[in-house]
């Protein structure tokens, strides 16, 4: 933290439109050395099971980050003078090789958790978080901040494939990488495959909050909960942005409707300020399906959300 950390592009002296595409216009780095929190996207939607185009997600939802300015308008947090934050580049991924994919990602992450840095991803499908918790958490269980209309908990897919966007954190729980009892799914909604889809992930201890529940009760009450079941202890947040009603963030691979607003989006994540994240993720933009760039802008948006909170703890420690 200092006078020395990386700032963006003012947009008050070059446009939005001009210049590279980086995230938040931030200068893109080679390494994560000497950054607090590195931004690194995950172009990779191999493990995706109905609408592709994920893997576009990152390059649109750095163009869209140019939007984000300087300070945070309620909590009056100033990432960038707080933390020393870049662009780190993509993640390398292997589009036609879901296991090599996997290795390549961990491998990725891993590096930027050798230096210290908080990663702050951009993906790519719900899948690329196995890989990425495999590097945060290979030293000890995590808990976890969920938001989605999914739980991701199943088991296999399409006669036992084990590895899609609809099994990461039922492989990470039994890899050890989560702490079921720390882990909070905030959201869920829509059919399901069976009455008792989401059992395991109950009997493993996963606090599931539906998307009902959510709204008799209203964020606050239930960020509070959230916070109570994660504790102090080292928290991975995921954001899946089809937790967010498809009105609002219509261009994702599987769009469930009666999701959160975009502004109910917004005040959660404030509410996580003083958790100790030691990463997070915005996943499963998918621009083929966008509209006028309205779920990118969303993704962008959440993920400056994020960074605000991160950054707001490193200046705590």
């Amino acid at each position: 933290m200092g006078t020395d950390n990386y700032q963006p592009i003012d947009a008050a002296e070059v446009p939005r439109f001009a210049g590279h595409a980086t995230f938040m216009r931030l200068p893109a780095v080679t390494s994560a050395e000497g950054l607090d929190i590195a931004l690194v996207g995950i172009p990779w939607d191999g493990g995706t099971t109905n609408r592709p185009g994920a893997r576009h997600g990152p390059r649109e939802i750095r163009s869209q980050s140019s939007l984000m300015r300087k300070v945070h308008h309620v909590s009056k947090t100033a990432p960038f003078s707080l933390a020393n934050i870049a662009d780190v580049g993509d993640l390398s991924v292997n589009p036609i090789d879901l296991g090599d994919a996997l290795k390549r990602i961990e491998a990725g992450m891993a590096a930027i958790v050798a230096t210290g840095a908080i990663p702050l991803a951009a993906g790519g499908d719900h899948l690329t978080t196995l890989p990425v918790l495999r590097a945060v958490a290979r030293h000890r269980p995590v808990g976890m901040i969920h938001f989605d209309a999914h739980s991701d908990t199943n088991d296999t897919y399409f006669g036992g494939n084990a590895y899609t966007h609809g099994t990461p954190f039922r492989r990470a729980i039994e890899e050890g990488l989560l702490d079921p009892k720390r882990l909070v799914q905030i959201g869920i909604r829509g059919s399901m495959y069976d009455p008792g889809e989401h059992d395991w992930a109950v009997g493993q201890g996963v606090r599931i909050i539906y998307m009902e529940e959510f709204v008799r009760r209203g964020a606050a009450d239930v960020m509070a909960e959230a916070r109570s079941i994660v504790g102090d202890g080292a928290t991975y947040v995921t954001f899946d942005i089809d937790s967010i009603d498809p009105s609002m963030a219509p261009g994702t691979g599987t769009p469930e409707l009666g999701g959160f607003t975009t502004r109910e989006a917004q005040e959660m994540v404030r509410l996580l300020e003083g958790i100790d994240i030691v990463g997070a993720d915005v996943v499963e933009v998918s621009p083929p399906f966008d509209v006028a760039s309205m779920t990118a802008i969303a993704g962008a948006t959440m993920m400056f959300e994020l960074l605000c909170v991160i950054a707001a703890s490193i200046r705590q420690e």
